[in-house]
């Protein structure tokens, strides 16, 4: 589609939006938002007409990049048929949607409960653990992000959970593995596996297994930085949780459906957890959908015992259409295969290549469409281009380099001194090259802070 300018439809759009939405994770009077006149693909454009490349997938959730004409079609014939039914009866959508799923998760993970979104499933994921267990404490890692709700922030490890965190949600946070900028002084990815995992057990020992219900951990921290977790550490953790009777909770709402290259993450690592979470990817953001992938002895304990839990908007039938019908897009058109073949054969490289030419870039992390750069004032002592949870000033360095990818047409995701590469999975060979080329210009304006 080619964007028509439209400027004072634009400017009512705006105007509507600065007088009555109130925006998340905002201070409301020093914001500025883009008014967003379409999309389609991996593009979206604004009433001006200016085209941008979406190097966010929305927030890292249209996995298969925006208005598939199959997916838009399936919504509107669901829509056609049901709108909406309680989530107590039996329906085709969402009978098929958990079929779809169950067939793609690792193990047994065979029962699928549906929520609205990400951060209910994690709080839905906890509370089946605790009632599973009848312990009260979760162990979730620094370094992470499970959602905005009140439990799910309060598992997050990162400033996200500082306002709302009451001290008393029973989490204790942990460090996970992060060779680059490892807590454990350790030189090589065997060492900061090994450290990490006995540090781990420490944890456990020291606030009491009987205590813990469950450890929570993103299989790979998105918005935290895509660190991947070295070989031997998931698996180490999964053996942990079976040696203290603990339920090993894996957050693939940012991960799942094709982003890293697999279905799931854990296929990457070939771990089964208890419990997984799911959403974004799961239908591209079409329509709200999330969820948890319950294990066989799970799901026992609540079969004769009513599970205290539920959702008025639990599965859906115009989102469950939606994950039918973009699971099956993903299965048509090799989706989760072409993020594995363009990670592989032209992110990785051109990443590479970047951060060998711009001294801002300390570091490269990533597979599949699932990438980030850790920009740097000094890669020497790895310093970070802006300092933790920068705002203001003092995160000047990296409000020019995003405001320098938007004049080149391409829209970041960047967060703390962290620059994300994370397109829809089914993005094109020269779309992601045109991207790359914007984000090599950027971190021209990046270099500028350099030491």
């Amino acid at each position: 589609m080619t964007p028509q300018p439209n400027p004072e439809a634009g400017a009512a759009v705006k105007a509507a939006d600065r007088a009555h939405v109130f925006h998340s994770w905002s201070a409301q009077d020093l914001i500025d938002p883009l008014a967003v006149a379409g999309a389609e693909g991996s593009y979206f454009w604004d009433y001006d007409g200016k085209r941008y490349l979406d190097f966010t997938s929305g927030l890292v959730y249209t996995n298969i990049g925006y208005q598939h004409p199959k997916v838009v079609a399936a919504i509107q014939e669901q829509a056609a048929r049901m709108t909406t039914f309680a989530p107590a009866f039996a329906i085709e959508a969402r009978s098929e949607a958990a079929r779809l799923i169950a067939e793609r998760t690792p193990g047994d993970l065979d029962k699928i409960f549906f929520t609205n979104g990400g951060a209910d499933a994690v709080e839905h994921a906890v509370r089946m653990a605790r009632l599973h267990t009848g312990r009260p404490k979760v162990l979730s890692a620094y370094r992470s992000y499970h959602g905005g709700t009140q439990q799910a922030v309060n598992i997050t490890g990162d400033p996200r959970r500082w306002p709302s965190d009451s001290g008393s949600a029973g989490v204790v946070h942990f460090w996970a593995p992060f060779l680059y900028r490892s807590r454990f002084y350790a030189e090589t990815e065997e060492q900061e596996t090994e450290r990490a995992l006995e540090h781990l057990e420490t944890t456990i020992a020291f606030e009491g297994p009987g205590t813990i219900a469950a450890i929570v951990l993103e299989t790979i921290p998105g918005t935290a930085g895509i660190m991947l977790p070295p070989p031997g550490y998931l698996a180490g953790v999964r053996e942990l949780c079976d040696k203290y009777g603990i339920v090993f909770v894996l957050d693939e709402v940012m991960a799942g459906f094709g982003r890293t290259g697999e279905w799931f993450a854990a296929d990457l690592f070939g771990v089964v957890p208890d419990l997984m979470t799911f959403a974004k990817g799961v239908n591209s953001g079409y329509v709200p959908l999330g969820g948890v992938a319950i294990s066989a002895e799970i799901a026992e304990t609540f079969a004769k015992r009513p599970y205290p839990g539920g959702l008025t908007y639990s599965g859906h039938p115009l989102a469950c259409a939606a994950a039918v019908a973009t699971i099956g897009v993903m299965a048509e058109e090799g989706v989760v295969e072409n993020a594995r073949r363009l990670g592989e054969s032209v992110v990785g490289p051109a990443l590479a290549e970047l951060a060998a030419r711009h001294p801002s870039v300390g570091e490269v992390r990533g597979t599949g469409m699932f990438w980030a750069l850790d920009l740097v004032k000094n890669r020497e002592t790895r310093e970070p281009l802006v300092s933790y949870n920068a705002a203001g000033e003092a995160n000047a360095p990296m409000a020019a380099f995003a405001a320098a990818a938007k004049r080149n047409g391409l829209w970041p995701f960047v967060n703390m001194n962290r620059t994300h590469v994370v397109p829809p999975c089914n993005v094109t060979e020269a779309e992601l090259k045109e991207g790359l080329a914007a984000l090599d210009t950027a971190l021209s304006t990046a270099d500028e802070y350099t030491e």
